[in-house]
Formats: C-alpha cells, structure tokens, sequence
C-alpha cells in the first residue's frame, strides 16, 4: 500500500513507496513491520532568515528527513536546488536506507534539501545560508544521530562552512559531524571522485560480463557535475570512448568522441558547458535517445519516463544519479529486455561508502591513502554486486528488485530485532 495521504506525496514519494511494495511482496513482510519500515521516522521542517548582500532578508526554507535510525545514525546529502521538495527529500532518505543496508554500513538512511537556486548566491549567501541551515538542524544531527554531506548543488566548502558551525556550537572542533569536508578539515582522500569512480567501476563489471571491450564501449552522460564529470574520466582512462555529455543548460554530441580535457576546461572557466564546441549541440531530452554502449543518468529523479524508454539504444543503463527512471520506464526496460540495468542503490553507493570512510578515519584520527581508499571501496563494491546478482537469480527478478530485497530485508530484520519500545 503506498503513503498517499501524508505531508510527503509527490510523484517521486510515490515511485519510491511502490518500489518498496514490489520487495516487500517478495520478501512476504507483514502489514505492521511493513509500514514500520517504509515511513520516514523523522522530519524537520525549517524557515532560515537570511541577510542578502543588499541588505534585504530573505527567508528560506529547508528540510531534513530521517528515514530509518534503527540500523546506526542517519546518513545522506544535503541539496541545494530550486525544485527541491518535501517529497524528494522523503523519497531520497528512503533510498539512503536501502543503499546504506545494501553497502553493509552502519547507518540508517536521510536527506536534506533547501529551497534555493545556489547559482543565484554570491559566495558571501551562499556562506550565510549553508550556515543559517546547519544552525537549526543542530539539535537533531551529530556524529552519532545523523552526518550529512554533499548533494545537488553544495561541495566541500558548503560541508566546512557546516561542520565549522556545528564545532562552534559544541565548542570544540569535531569533523564526524559532516563528511564530503575538504581533505584539511578531515576529508577522505577519494571522497570527491567516490561517486563516480564506482559508477564507472560497475559499468566496467557488467560489460565485462557482457564480454564488451573498452574500444567497443561509447558512452553516454547526462549530468557533467561531480558524478558525471568522474565517472567520465575513470571510463576514458580504462579506454571507453565518450560521445555524449551534459548539464542543465544542455548537451553535446559527438559520435567521434568528446575530448574530455576541454569539456572540463571549458566549464572551469565558464561554469557551464554552454558555449561548448566539442561536437553537436542537443537537448538534454535528445541527448538521452543517441545511440551508445552505456548511457549514464547523473543528474535528478524521473528523467527516463514512459515517454522515453522505448527510444533508449543503450546496451548499459547505468543510474548514477538517485531515481532517475520512472516506474513505468522501468517496466519498458524489464518488458524490452535488451538492457542491463544498474539500479542507483548499488550504482551510486561508492559515494556513501567513502563517506562511510571519513567517518572512520575522523572517529579514529587516522588517515588513509587514496589507493587504500579505493582498494577497499572496489572490495565493498564487488560483495554488493555479488549479493545483488545471487538475489536476482534466487528470486527471479529484476536486478532493482534484488537490490531492494538486499537493503530493506536488513533494515527490517534490525527493526523486528529491536521491537517497539513501549
């Protein structure tokens, strides 16, 4: 039964509530622990007054969602974006739940959101917001409660602006609060790349299991920022070709390939990839229907609907960025049976992992070094997609399902475990 009449509904509240009816009926889970399991067990809802370099204040309003505490502290970014929603935030929370369970780690599931268009600030806003947010969030995060990190639309100087807030108000400095932090205020070594070092580390799995080379692989992104931008450069290095890539303001295209130096110097210096020459120049929308070995979507929820599914002609659809296909899209996808499908759970999980990583390393004042960051990554990486593909063949599902029935199966056998406290 999906949450429809609650402060959450939004499509994309929706899609995830139906994706944890399709685990939950496998996995034969019963009416209370079911809808102990799927709710959110935590919102905060807060208005931040902001002084704007005019002079004027402007009010803003946030969110933080705490999806399952259960299984460790709550864990998961915070976005900055216009469009940002109640909803999105629930439904992105809830997917932290089963990626976290999914990876093995210590955590339990959240998400944060502010209404506002980053590009819009001046640094000296953007500062005054990031640290008006962490101010009334304080009461409810902390390194045992919940540790935020970056999302859409914030970065490391967003997390140290936060986390030197939070060591303020404790009065002493304490760096587990936030991870995604800059390397000199305690970030991981390897944190930046996470993401999307392991996109590009389960393309390369699954079309090594689809025995495609790296000179026979084109890829596609949509979605040029950190994940993207990453993910792009690990598979160009590993000898896949990259004829598409894109951001908000649009998309380029090249069946030859896009020198990817460029691109990257072209946005250092103007932000955007508009202006671009590197090849055609496409819409978003169009971008996504070109033909490719592996089509990566790194940017936000629902850009692969029923409109577009039946058009794709990629071999790998790798979803680097959380919800980015419908529920009807998914059904296309599964009836069409032509593409392999990564689910973000697993896809994107390298970030979380890493994250995980920070924490450690702050809690212990130790530190690693990048490859040991990765060597360890790429192990948690592989255990995932090993359990993932064993569920799928035990119940004959997608592979979504399976890594649905991996993440929630745990957080539901802990929230069974502990009981209700009375």
């Amino acid at each position: 039964m999906a949450l429809t009449n609650t402060i959450y509904s939004s499509p994309v509240f929706q899609q995830a509530c139906s994706q944890f009816d399709a685990a939950a009926d496998i996995l034969g889970m019963d009416a209370g622990l079911r809808e102990r399991t799927k709710r959110p067990r935590r919102c905060v809802v807060v208005s931040m007054p902001v002084r704007m370099d005019n002079g004027k204040i402007e009010i803003f309003e946030g969110y933080r969602v705490q999806h399952n505490l259960s299984t460790g502290p709550a864990k998961g970014g915070i976005r900055f974006h216009h469009d940002v929603t109640l909803g999105e935030v629930a439904a992105l929370a809830m997917w932290m739940s089963w990626k976290c369970s999914l990876a093995g780690l210590p955590y339990g599931g959240g998400k944060g959101g502010v209404i506002v268009d980053p590009r819009a600030l001046s640094i000296t806003e953007l500062e005054r917001l990031s640290r008006r947010y962490m101010q009334e969030i304080i009461p409810f995060i902390g390194p045992n409660v919940d540790i935020p990190a970056p999302d859409v639309g914030t970065n490391e100087q967003v997390m140290a602006w936060m986390m030197d807030t939070y060591s303020n108000h404790q009065g002493h400095y304490d760096p587990g609060v936030i991870t995604g932090k800059p390397v000199s205020l305690g970030g991981s070594l390897g944190r930046r790349e996470a993401t999307g070092e392991g996109v590009a580390w389960f393309v390369k799995a699954y079309l090594q299991d689809l025995n495609i080379p790296p000179e026979k692989t084109k890829v596609i992104i949509q979605g040029f920022g950190n994940v993207g931008s990453e993910a792009a450069l690990a598979l160009y290095n590993w000898g896949a070709e990259i004829t598409g890539i894109s951001d908000y303001t649009g998309g380029v295209y090249n069946a030859k390939g896009i020198d990817l130096k460029a691109a990257l110097a072209h946005i250092a210096q103007h932000k955007t990839l508009q202006g671009f020459r590197g090849g055609d120049t496409l819409t978003n929308e169009q971008l996504l229907e070109q033909e490719c070995t592996v089509l990566i979507p790194a940017a936000l929820e629902r850009v692969i609907t029923e409109k577009n599914a039946g058009k794709l002609k990629c071999r790998v659809l790798a979803e680097g960025a959380n919800g980015p296909t419908t529920n009807e899209a998914d059904k296309i996808i599964s009836d069409r049976g032509d593409i392999e499908l990564i689910p973000d759970v697993l896809c994107n999980s390298g970030g979380v992992i890493v994250s995980y990583f920070e924490w450690l390393q702050n809690l212990q004042n130790y530190y690693w070094t990048k490859p040991e960051v990765f060597d360890k990554l790429h192990r948690m990486l592989a255990k995932a997609k090993a359990s993932v593909d064993e569920t799928m063949k035990k119940y004959n599902c997608s592979r979504r399902t399976a890594a649905l029935v991996l993440g929630i199966a745990r957080v539901a056998e802990a929230k069974a475990s502990r009981g209700l406290f009375p």
